[in-house]
């Protein structure tokens, strides 16, 4: 072993020195003094040691397919990652075009539809489902989508959206407000549309609010009626009782007047459309980082401006009609209601029903979202001037006396001094005013009106006459 051993060329010199991916095979004379010592040492048999250089013999037989193999391993990864990289590729490419037909039909879809118009409103959009045969046996336009309404009113669908869209918070308000004094002190918060929402809303007020009736008793922003019909069936009583509601079109909300286009038979996307054309919030400007915003302050109602709001005030009290005239004729009373002004009368036999009433009156009010302001609810007998909106109804209907001794000063000082000198408050177009308070006058009682007219065609001669 020893001769074996020394016999031996440098370790360095052997092909299998330091090899880990190989058997040595059992002829290498180094490998055969290694095998000598394990068998020596009792770690292998012989036949063991045989088997594995067996075994190290088929790995050499086999290593240029082992290679080949490996060889095809790398190409076929190469070939994997090129695949999945042309596949990513691929799906980019496929994204980007979904992307751009997406935007494109969402682009399309805001040149022809209407399908968000704000949070909290937009739930009805989606159902385009109008009841037709409603519609038609009530002689109204029969549409189901918005594009339905756009085109009709003549708008593209983007200035529909823009109009009707529903916003907490918007640097533009649709509206200009400004306030007007109140008879009775305070002021009183109006706000006129823009030019596009009020053709709008002349469009819904004249294509379709036009022909839904409200309720009988009802005398307010009725054609053919006025003051003075609402006044009429309460002549003589003996007993009139007056209520009025408190902030009668802002309590009219946005589900209320949706919810009357969709009792005409629009699909809930129509009636919401218009309903919010019709509504709006009540707003003040607020300026935050120098931008100024028209902040809503209430819930979206009927604006005190909007041409459309009259009528939908009428079609949204017109089940509290039907039950206030159900109590007052079981009561054996009148009644009649000219905007937010409730009037009931009796003869002086009814005295002891009037608690009643009003309860009831207090009662059906608030079931149907209004409330009624207590400080000018009045109980008048004839003993005193009764007056139902402004007209006394005592025996016969005329203009408060006040009123004729006022305007009957003002044309006797107009005689020496000149009517211009008379317009003490400061009202534009004075001349105007005092011809349209005799035309009251005269509407209510002509024979109250006769010489005041003629007064007033007189100094009309004189000043020709100048």
């Amino acid at each position: 072993m020893k001769k074996a051993v020394q016999g031996l060329s440098s370790r360095f010199n052997s092909p299998w020195f330091g090899r880990r991916d190989q058997i040595p095979p059992g002829s290498d004379a180094r490998t055969k003094v290694i095998d000598r010592a394990m068998v020596g040492h009792g770690l292998f048999t012989p036949q063991e040691l045989i088997e594995i250089h067996g075994i190290g013999d088929r790995m050499l037989e086999l290593k240029p397919d082992m290679a080949s193999a490996r060889h095809a391993g790398e190409v076929a990864v190469v070939l994997d990652r090129e695949a999945r990289a042309r596949r990513r590729a691929q799906k980019k490419l496929e994204s980007a075009e979904r992307k751009r037909a997406r935007a494109e039909h969402i682009a399309w879809r805001r040149r022809t539809d209407i399908v968000f118009l704000g949070r909290g409103v937009s739930k009805g959009l989606a159902d385009r489902v109008s009841k037709v045969s409603a519609l038609e046996s009530s002689g109204l336009p029969v549409h189901a989508t918005p594009a339905d309404l756009a085109q009709a009113m003549k708008l593209s669908i983007p200035r529909l959206r823009w109009l009707a869209f529903h916003a907490d918070a918007t640097m533009v308000s649709h509206y200009i407000r400004f306030t007007v004094p109140k008879k009775n002190g305070g002021v009183r918060q109006l706000a006129a549309p823009h030019r596009d929402l009020a053709a709008a809303q002349e469009w819904i007020l004249e294509s379709i609010l036009r022909k839904v009736p409200g309720h009988d008793c009802a005398h307010g922003f009725v054609s053919g009626r006025s003051t003075v019909t609402n006044a009429a069936p309460h002549v003589g009583r003996g007993i009139v009782l007056n209520a009025d509601l408190t902030d009668f079109f802002p309590t009219i909300t946005f589900p209320q007047v949706r919810g009357i286009f969709r009792q005409m038979g629009y699909s809930p996307a129509v009636a919401t459309v218009l309903g919010l054309l019709c509504t709006e919030f009540p707003r003040r400007i607020v300026t935050f980082n120098g931008i100024t915003y028209h902040v809503a302050t209430d819930p979206h109602g009927l604006s005190l401006g909007a041409s459309t709001s009259p009528a939908l005030s009428n079609l949204a009290a017109r089940r509290m009609d039907s039950r206030l005239s159900g109590i007052a004729r079981k009561l054996d009373w009148t009644y009649t209601r000219y905007a937010d002004d409730l009037t009931f009368s009796a003869d002086a036999t009814s005295e002891d029903r009037v608690g009643y009433l009003l309860a009831r009156i207090r009662h059906i009010a608030q079931e149907e979202g209004f409330t009624v302001n207590e400080k000018k609810t009045r109980v008048q007998r004839p003993n005193a001037a009764q007056a139902v909106t402004g007209i006394v109804v005592n025996e016969k209907l005329h203009v408060p006396r006040q009123t004729v001794r006022r305007m009957r000063a003002i044309l006797h000082r107009a005689g020496t001094e000149g009517l211009a000198k008379q317009n003490r408050e400061n009202r534009p177009y004075f001349e105007e005013w005092v011809r349209g308070m005799i035309g009251y006058i005269a509407m209510v009682n002509p024979k109250q009106a006769a010489p005041l007219m003629a007064a007033f065609e007189g100094l009309g001669r004189r000043e020709f006459r100048r």
